[in-house]
């Protein structure tokens, strides 16, 4: 089977072919071509994403990008099984745009259409890595304004064990970033300042570290590097890569510490790390040292499949047909979810998904 994957739910078209033996007990997915454009120097001289501005580059892009995979892949359009596409969560315009190509396509070729959810498919995104983990595993979702712990059971069966109540990790980066004057995106930016730096410099706050629960704060972090910045005012370059650094290893002890617990809550030996954060040098350097000194197994997407892309889109799709829990649809109405809950995907599911009760 050849599933088309869709991906347009914020900054990045992505676009991409995975196939899947729908034969064999346990999906086998082969990532055949993906091919991505990222917006970034579009709203670079925003700070952040414009929405009308990025709904517009992804009508743009998506049909180059797609023509060009099918040709990387050297697959006829007609070879398409399934076009699978992002329903949410996103922004809505951005959200529309790819919906609505997918499902054009798909009518034109006569073939069923598949809307899926983007945290679902960042959560699955281990499964195209050379090291794919097994069921059932925690995830730690850290993926732009979404922080959350999950028990992950199989294919649709998530258990949210904890969330963030204010700010993302990645939202944390951002807006801290922007406080140092650094440019957009700020995530990556200030991880790269922050090789430089000293992490002990400053004394930063961890919120909810000990709040006995597997909820994230960040918010009360960004207030304090706001602080920080007006009470230095203009500093050197090293004083700024020390606060950058402080920052990051603020961030990452929560990440992992919170991951431990919730290791620890479920009794399960198996972390998988996805979403944009999750291509964090520090994160994944405290994660590998501490889980390996536990005898837990930790699971990464390839770095390139971190951020927002078609190829989990195309997967998490055929991952969903696989098990039972979707059926590829012909009628090709759509609607797109802006705001979705991964917690909602499983609690939709039919009972018999889930065996034993």
């Amino acid at each position: 089977m050849l599933v088309l994957g869709i991906e347009s739910s914020c900054d990045e078209t992505g676009v991409a072919l995975v196939r899947a033996d729908m034969r064999m007990n346990a999906i086998t997915p082969v990532l055949l071509a993906h091919a991505l454009h990222t917006q970034v120097a579009m709203h670079a001289d925003y700070g952040g994403v414009v929405p009308e501005l990025a709904s517009r580059d992804h009508i743009r892009r998506v049909l180059p990008l797609t023509q060009h995979v099918l040709a990387q892949a050297d697959q006829p359009l007609a070879a398409i099984d399934v076009v699978a596409y992002t329903r949410g969560p996103g922004l809505a315009g951005a959200l529309l745009v790819g919906a609505g190509v997918a499902c054009a396509l798909a009518a034109s070729l006569g073939k069923p259409t598949l809307g899926t959810h983007h945290l679902e498919g960042h959560l699955l995104s281990p499964f195209l890595s050379a090291d794919p983990p097994r069921f059932p595993f925690v995830a730690l979702l850290v993926s732009g304004g979404h922080t959350q712990l999950m028990r992950v059971d199989g294919v649709g069966r998530y258990t949210l064990l904890g969330e963030t109540i204010d700010d993302a990790a990645g939202e944390a980066f951002d807006k801290s970033a922007k406080l140092l004057g650094l440019g957009y995106p700020g995530g990556p930016a200030l991880a790269r300042l922050a090789d430089f730096g000293n992490p002990q410099s400053f004394t930063l706050p961890r919120p909810l570290l000990h709040s006995g629960d597997l909820d994230f704060s960040f918010a009360g972090l960004k207030t304090a590097v706001l602080t920080q910045t007006r009470k230095l005012g203009n500093v050197c370059e090293q004083v700024r890569a020390d606060l950058a650094a402080s920052t990051q290893e603020a961030i990452v002890e929560v990440l992992v510490k919170k991951s431990l617990a919730a290791l620890r809550q479920t009794g399960l030996n198996r972390l998988v790390v996805a979403g944009g954060v999750g291509a964090n040098r520090r994160l994944r350097e405290e994660l590998d040292a501490t889980c390996a000194a536990r005898g837990v197994r930790v699971h990464y997407p390839e770095l390139h499949l971190c951020t927002d892309n078609g190829a989990m889109i195309a997967l998490a799709a055929a991952m969903r047909l696989q098990a039972g829990v979707d059926a590829a649809r012909c009628d090709y109405a759509f609607n797109v979810k802006p705001r979705w809950g991964l917690e909602e995907v499983g609690a939709r599911l039919p009972a018999e998904v889930f065996p034993g009760g």
